[in-house]
C-alpha cells in the first residue's frame, strides 16, 4: 500500500501517539483557515476565534479515531462545520442574544476588513475592502452548504472530492451546489463586476 502523501496526516498520526508538539505545528498550520471559515459562517469574528479554540479542542481530543486514509485539513474543517452549525443553532434559539453580539462585533471592529490593504493605493484598497463587504453580505445569505462549499474551493481550495466529504453529499450534488452557489452571487454582484478590482473578484467566484 502506497504512503500517504499528507504530511498533515503524518503529523495527526504522530498526535494520536501523544506528541503535543506535532498539534501544534497542526494549530499554527490551520488556525487562520479555521477563524476564516467560521466567521464566514457565523457572521462574527470575535466568535470565530472562541469556536476555532472548541474547534481544536475536539480535534484533539478525537485523535484516537484519526485514521490517515483521510486527509486532514477534511476532517479538521468537517469538524469546524459541525461546531459552526452548532452555534448557529443556539443562536436561532437566542436570537435575542446572537443580535446583541453581532452588532457589538460590527462596532468593535468596523476596520478589520482593511487588513492586507496597506500597500495598495487608498482608492484601490477602499474599493476592494467595499467588495469584500458586497461579497460576505452575498455570501451570508446563501444556504449553508452552499456557503460552505464555496469557501471550501475558493478560499481553503479543497477538491471537489474533499468538500463532498466534508458536506457529507455526493460529488455532483457538491459540483451542483457550488455552481448554484457561484451563479447566484455573480447575480448579486453583477452590478460590481465590471473592471479593475472588481473584474479581479468575479474570476474567483
Amino acid at each position: 500500500m502506497a504512503a500517504n502523501p499528507d504530511p498533515d496526516a503524518a503529523l495527526m498520526l504522530r498526535v494520536k501517539q501523544g506528541e503535543r508538539e506535532a498539534f501544534a505545528e497542526l494549530v499554527t498550520k490551520y488556525q487562520q483557515a479555521v477563524i476564516n471559515l467560521l466567521a464566514r459562517t457565523v457572521q462574527d469574528y470575535t466568535e470565530a476565534e472562541d469556536l476555532a479554540q472548541n474547534v481544536f479542542v475536539q480535534a484533539y481530543k478525537a485523535a484516537h479515531r484519526y485514521e490517515s486514509s483521510a486527509r486532514f485539513s477534511t476532517w479538521l474543517f468537517t469538524i469546524a462545520r459541525n461546531v459552526a452549525l452548532n452555534e448557529l443553532r443556539r443562536r436561532h434559539r437566542h436570537p435575542a442574544d446572537s443580535l446583541d453580539a453581532l452588532t457589538e462585533e460590527r462596532e468593535d471592529h468596523p476596520g478589520r476588513q482593511l487588513e492586507n490593504t496597506k500597500t495598495e493605493s487608498p482608492p484601490h484598497a477602499l474599493l476592494r475592502v467595499e467588495l469584500e463587504q458586497k461579497v460576505n453580505d452575498a455570501l451570508a445569505e446563501l444556504p449553508e452548504n452552499q456557503r460552505t462549499a464555496i469557501l471550501l474551493c475558493r478560499e481553503e481550495e479543497l477538491s471537489y472530492e474533499d468538500i463532498a466529504k466534508v458536506l457529507g453529499v455526493t460529488l455532483s450534488a457538491t459540483k451542483s451546489l457550488i455552481h448554484r452557489g457561484r451563479e447566484t452571487l455573480r447575480q448579486q454582484l453583477k452590478p460590481y463586476l465590471h473592471s479593475g478590482v472588481w473584474a479581479e473578484k468575479d474570476q474567483q467566484l
